[in-house]
């Protein structure tokens, strides 16, 4: 299984981004599919996550901001960023996971977001 994202770059406060990340390879089903985050200094964390259902959950800081969606045809998902801060610079990663199949679990290359004062 490949994840390949796209789409980040630099981007002044108050702009919008999309994020997209392509999955191939053997895909199961369900499958939950995100969007990670890790700032320079700091841990990985959860920016948004959806469901092959579509049912999303979103981190406190982004929701409101950002969605996530995802094309199950194209095996890829999706992030909208918009009314971005400084704060949200990163290097943003997807995920393609098995909810119970714990070796079922995918990360891709990361790519860049930054967010301009």
């Amino acid at each position: 299984v490949q994840l390949q994202a796209f789409g980040g770059g630099l981007v002044q406060a108050g702009g919008s981004l999309r994020l997209s990340c392509v999955v191939s390879g053997r895909i199961f089903s369900p499958n939950v599919m995100g969007w990670y985050r890790q700032a320079p200094g700091k841990q990985r964390g959860l920016v948004a996550t959806i469901t092959s259902d579509g049912i999303t959950n979103y981190a406190s800081s982004v929701k409101g901001r950002f969605t996530i969606s995802r094309d199950n045809a194209k095996t890829t998902v999706y992030l909208q960023m918009n009314s971005l801060k400084p704060e949200d610079t990163a290097v943003y990663y997807c995920n393609a996971k098995h909810p119970y199949r714990a070796s079922w679990n995918y990360w891709g290359q990361g790519t860049l977001v930054t967010v301009s004062s």
